[in-house]
């Protein structure tokens, strides 16, 4: 009589042959390795879950910082010659526990805040507040630094943060371990994410990002303009209205005393504008 007891439990001779030479040879690209999980996908040996986040581990080793970051125009900034009221108001709007702290120039990077190090001194007299006690270190990477690479140097010093430079020194964006790990497992919902965030946000002392939707009017007050002879409803459509054509990211225009930049769009519609406020700086 054969013995086929606990037969159907068992992988193919085929697969285990497969992740035999897996593990003893380099696959040649990260397809071999797709077709590989798929293989164990089908032979039930993981389950789908496991090949999702297997594959995207896998295919961290090919991702750059630069294509996971946040944008410069998007980060929510300080600097060491703010106001200390202003500086801890928009701390307390945006909700953020990090922030980076530039120097006197665009691209100097003093370091980080941790928000929580400011909660010792918020009930106390800011007349002598200095900004620079509280900065701690922040790691700064090129945009070209792998993003598994960059994870592994965050567990080892137990830090959450980067600043992204590009090679001409100047700052691309910022990159955290959350936004790494979005990238293994998929949106990471944060209990103090807000559900929908304001159509317009101030990310430094100069800098805004606004969603392109954002009403003309509600624009025109807060930066006092008037568009009267614009058609046009929103931010959106201001900007169209000016350049001519639907924009792309990366296209500006000049509006006397700022400047607006597309940030994010696809091939159909504007999504988010950048503003800048012009210094003597």
């Amino acid at each position: 009589m054969t013995n086929t007891e606990n037969t159907t439990d068992q992988p193919p001779s085929s697969l285990l042959n497969k992740i035999k030479r897996f593990l003893t040879i380099k696959p040649s690209s990260v397809d071999d390795v797709s077709l590989l999980l798929k293989d164990a996908l089908s032979s039930r040996l993981i389950d789908k879950e496991a090949q999702f986040i297997a594959e995207r581990a896998i295919r961290l080793g090919d991702t750059t910082v630069k294509e996971i970051m946040i944008p410069r125009v998007e980060m929510v900034t300080l600097t060491s010659e703010e106001e200390p009221n202003a500086l801890i108001t928009r701390i307390i709007e945006s909700g953020h526990s990090r922030y980076p702290v530039l120097g006197a120039t665009k691209n100097e990077v003093r370091g980080i805040l941790l928000a929580k190090d400011l909660l010792t001194i918020l009930d106390k007299d800011l007349e002598n507040f200095q900004l620079n006690s509280f900065i701690r270190d922040i790691k700064i990477v090129p945009e070209s630094k792998k993003a598994d690479s960059l994870l592994e140097e965050f567990k080892k010093d137990r830090s959450h943060m980067a600043i992204v430079m590009d090679e001409y020194g100047t700052i691309s964006g910022l990159v955290t371990i959350e936004d790494i790990l979005e990238e293994l497992v998929g949106e990471i919902e944060d209990e103090h994410d807000p559900e929908d965030l304001d159509d317009l946000i101030q990310v430094s002392e100069f800098e805004y990002i606004a969603d392109a939707t954002l009403e003309l009017s509600i624009f025109e007050e807060k930066f006092e303009k008037d568009f009267g002879d614009i058609d046009a409803e929103t931010l959106a459509g201001l900007f169209i209205n000016k350049l001519g054509l639907l924009p792309k990211v990366g296209d500006k225009i000049d509006l006397d005393n700022m400047i607006l930049s597309i940030t994010a769009a696809d091939k159909r519609k504007v999504k988010k504008i950048g503003i800048t406020i012009k210094t003597n700086r």
